[in-house]
Formats: structure tokens, sequence, C-alpha cells
């Protein structure tokens, strides 16, 4: 059984480039969870609130239940419910869940592929991780779920591999002049820029070409915060700040929170500006909240 094709073909909701990373969440999880104890069970009722966050911090703008992919994820071989009857998920309600002692874990024959194969676990993580979210969230998303991964655990799926433009970073650098699109840093050490990177506004992961017309240049904060759904990008390519966002320090008002409401800086004259295609996907799927008012001047 190739545990990595079937990876990559996790069924998921999908319309019209949306996101639902509710499986892939929960099966990240649950690679972290058997990492630390490869034997242990997940009860829902324990593990709710976890899923909870994560959905939450890493899943699309809609409200959702962990209990869905806790649930649906079994369809897909990599996961088993069970209760205190016996195999098998009583539905995919909270209730229905929590009432009948709900437990669940990877499947008997992943596990036992993950035991015979340790470094299986990092190729599975390391797919899910670049076919449903952007590289600038990776690292966080690892702690978040407990998964630890060694840097040659990188191998990625065939069906990962469309092709990357690799002058992808330079040609975003360029048509924005070498400055942040929302706050202007343009930081060099000698004649290096340092701390400016290419952000996709539609992610990769989603069919986000690797153009001008669906990139910024920005520093390594705004870029962060734009992936978390913090930043958007309006009308009139004016930038979005969510109400969610909270910095009550000098440098998270200036920083962030006086955004909102400002144009983006640049393209340079002849650059194409970002497509309204990727603009309201990234509105729809990734920023979350409402925006706050722009700020005074």
């Amino acid at each position: 059984m190739d545990w990595l094709e079937r990876t990559a073909k996790l069924r998921q909701w999908a319309r019209s480039g949306a996101r639902a990373p509710h499986k892939p969440l929960l099966f990240l999880y649950a690679l972290g969870r058997f990492q630390q104890d490869a034997d242990g069970e997940l009860p829902y009722s324990a593990v709710e609130e976890d899923l909870k966050r994560l959905l939450a911090e890493y899943g699309p703008p809609n409200k959702t239940t962990p209990a869905y992919p806790f649930h649906h994820l079994v369809s897909d071989g990599v996961w088993e419910v069970y209760t205190d009857r016996g195999p098998g998920s009583p539905g995919s309600g909270v209730r229905e869940l929590r009432a009948a002692g709900a437990a669940g874990r990877l499947a008997p024959e992943l596990r036992a592929a993950l035991r015979r194969e340790p470094s299986l676990l990092g190729r599975i993580a390391r797919a899910l991780l670049d076919l449903h979210f952007p590289p600038s969230l990776h690292g966080e998303l690892c702690e978040a779920v407990g998964l630890e991964l060694e840097p040659a655990e990188t191998e990625q799926l065939p069906a990962a591999r469309r092709r990357r433009n690799r002058r992808m970073r330079e040609l975003i650098l360029t048509a924005y002049e070498y400055q942040c699109a929302f706050c202007g840093y343009d930081g060099r050490i000698g004649a290096v820029p340092v701390g400016l990177e290419a952000a996709h506004v539609r992610w990769w992961a989603f069919g986000g070409p690797d153009d001008v017309e669906n990139g910024l240049c920005l520093c390594s904060l705004h870029h962060k915060l734009f992936d978390k759904g913090a930043l958007g990008i309006g009308d009139g390519h004016r930038i979005l700040v969510s109400q969610r966002f909270v910095g009550r320090s000098r440098a998270a008002r200036e920083h962030v929170i006086a955004l909102a409401g400002r144009p983006l800086v640049g393209p340079q004259p002849g650059a194409h500006p970002i497509a309204a295609s990727h603009r309201s996907w990234h509105t729809s799927q990734v920023f979350h909240g409402s925006p706050r008012p722009a700020t005074a001047a």
C-alpha cells in the first residue's frame, strides 16, 4: 500500500478553490501524537479543544467542528474510530462522539508501516504540509501538533511536484523594488536584501501561480501575518487588518494596526498588480474576521 499516494488523495470537500484542511490537520495531529506515544489513543473528548484551536488558527475563516474530520477521516483508510461497543464511529455529531466515548487513532496498517519504516512519518507529514499549507506556516504548525521532522524528510509526493518557477522571488522583489508592499521596509546587508520574501496571495498549494499577478514582496513579519489571515488586501489594493488581531504595544499599533486602509507600496509602473481573482481567494479563504476601519493619517 502506498501511504504517500493515499495521503495525497484524501477526500475533501472542494469548490472553486475553497480550503478544507480539516482532515489534514487531524492527520498531522495524529502523527504528532503517534511520534510521542505509538500505542496511545485519542479520545474525542480529550482532544476536541486541541482540534478546535488548530481549525481556528490554520483553517478557513468559516466556523467548523472537529467532529467532522474525526468521523470522516475513517473513509480514507488512514484513521480508525471505535467506542466501548466496538469498532466504528457513532457519527459526525459532537454529542454523538462525546456520548459514545469515541476514540480514534491511525489505522492499524499505517501504524505497522510507521513502525517498520520510521522515516515514513516524516514523508507523510511533509506531504500534508506541502499540499495544504504555505511554507511560512510549516514550522509553527509542526510545533502546534507536536511533530519533530528531520531536515532530510522533505520528499514530496509525485502529485505535489508541480513545477515551480525558480525566478519567482527575483521577479516579485524586482516588481516591488525590494521593499515590503505593506510597510516599505527595504533592509540590506551590503548589497543583499535581508528579511524580504516573495509571498503568494493565492497559495501555491491551491493553484496559485508563480507570477507577479499573484505575488507580494513582504517583510518576514508581514508575510507571516498575511498567511495567518491577520492581514489582507481589499478593494483599491488597500491593506486590510483583521479586527481579530490584538496588539497593545506601540510596536503592534505602528507595524500592524496602523496599516489599516493604507494603499500597497508598489508594484512599480509597468508591473502587473495583483489579480482580483487572487485577492478574492485570499479574502474568502485566509483572511479572518472583519477588517478594521482605516486609521486616521
